[in-house]
């Protein structure tokens, strides 16, 4: 049996919407009152608490502010067992500090977990804990034992199901052949078939519109900001929020449908791809890629941003995990200045050379297809 998260799209009533949104701010009320508690008992020389010493806080949490009873109870519990892996992350892993969160960030969550079946699929619509019957649209069918579910509202006010799902992934059938990747820019991939993925610039595709908007955004902003200081400033008697401001949110909510039709896109784009590799191929040899470094070349940081290397490693490691395939990662070092057919390494290339010929051998290389046969064969 394998995990897999099935995304829906859900459309909650007005009664249901206010629902979904008051569960945000308990939650959010939970995790910044145990944060709080955590950093005051440090200071006070205490020891850090585990996700059962939180657990039991915000049963002390539900006695002070009664409030919390109407929030659903299992997602109060994930928010012990985030903020328990966040400090995790800061100790083991050296992550940043678990930061308190603001009812003004535009994306908001929290999770439930299945429970006497309060999570069904029902026809057309989906019954949610605390919710009840909502309508549901998703491009696949929910099949297995659903184990919890994510409640998410976008940047762009679209409300989203994240359904975990307990099932049977049946495995692709053995092809008995290997492919190496180079990862590009000019192409996003180049296969050691000497096949080249096109690179696709979504975020230049929409580039005008998105500007248009982009430019209307930061004008508001300036004049929101003004008129906020003018009323503190003046001593309105009922000074205005920037939820009062309608034509802001409205470029703010146009830019935020732009940035997720890109992201939309390019996910799209990454989810064929990888599918057909995956089905074509039984061991898929990549360049273990250290982004962040890459990034430092202001030169080049957007247009290697925009490939979204780690998303593609991820959707080929989850999806060689399901399908019984093999992806194996690579150093990268030389891998594009060693000769494929003889081995003679002839130095740093500097990238506006696509093309050199092998001083030993004689052969005239690609310089991305010679670097996909080393990760090949390495």
């Amino acid at each position: 049996m394998t995990l897999r998260a099935i995304k829906t799209r859900i459309y909650p009533n007005l009664d249901q919407q206010d629902k979904i949104i008051a569960n945000f701010g308990y939650c959010r009320f939970v995790w910044n009152q145990l944060l709080d508690m955590q950093i005051k008992r440090r200071e006070n020389g205490g020891s850090y608490l585990n996700e059962f010493g939180m657990n039991y806080l915000i049963k002390q949490l539900k006695q002070e502010y009664p409030f919390l009873k109407q929030a659903e109870s299992t997602s109060l519990l994930h928010v012990s067992r985030d903020l328990n892996h966040a400090y995790q992350k800061l100790f083991k892993e050296h992550k940043g500090f678990p930061k308190f969160k603001s009812r003004k960030f535009p994306k908001q969550s929290y999770q439930s977990n299945s429970v006497n079946k309060n999570i069904q699929h029902v026809g057309n619509q989906l019954r949610l804990p605390k919710l009840g019957l909502m309508k549901f649209r998703c491009g696949r069918k929910i099949e297995g034992k659903m184990k919890n579910v994510t409640i998410r509202l976008s940047a762009t006010g679209k409300f989203y199901a994240i359904i975990l799902v307990d099932t049977e992934v049946k495995e692709l059938p053995k092809t008995e052949n290997s492919v190496g990747i180079d990862m590009g820019v000019a192409d996003l991939m180049i296969t050691s078939d000497g096949v080249k993925y096109p690179t696709i610039r979504f975020d230049k595709i929409l580039a005008k519109k998105k500007h248009y908007w982009e430019k209307r955004l930061a004008r508001r902003r300036l004049q929101v900001q003004k008129e906020i200081a003018w009323d503190k400033h003046n001593k309105v008697l009922v000074p205005r929020e920037i939820s009062d401001f309608k034509n802001y949110l409205k470029a703010k909510r146009m830019v935020a449908k732009y940035n997720e039709k890109i992201a939309n896109q390019r996910n799209n784009y990454l989810h064929n791809l990888t599918k057909s590799l995956v089905e074509t191929y039984d061991a898929i040899k990549i360049e273990d890629l250290k982004a962040k470094n890459l990034l430092k070349n202001h030169k080049l940081a957007r247009a290697i941003a925009n490939q979204s290397w780690r998303e593609l490693r991820s959707q080929l490691e989850y999806k060689c995990a399901w399908y019984g395939k093999q992806l194996v990662t690579v150093n990268p070092r030389k891998t594009s200045q060693i000769c494929s057919n003889c081995g003679y390494d002839d130095g740093k290339h500097t990238l506006g050379i696509r093309q050199w010929t092998c001083p030993k051998c004689g052969v005239n290389h690609d310089r991305d297809v010679n670097a996909a046969v080393n990760i090949l064969n390495a």
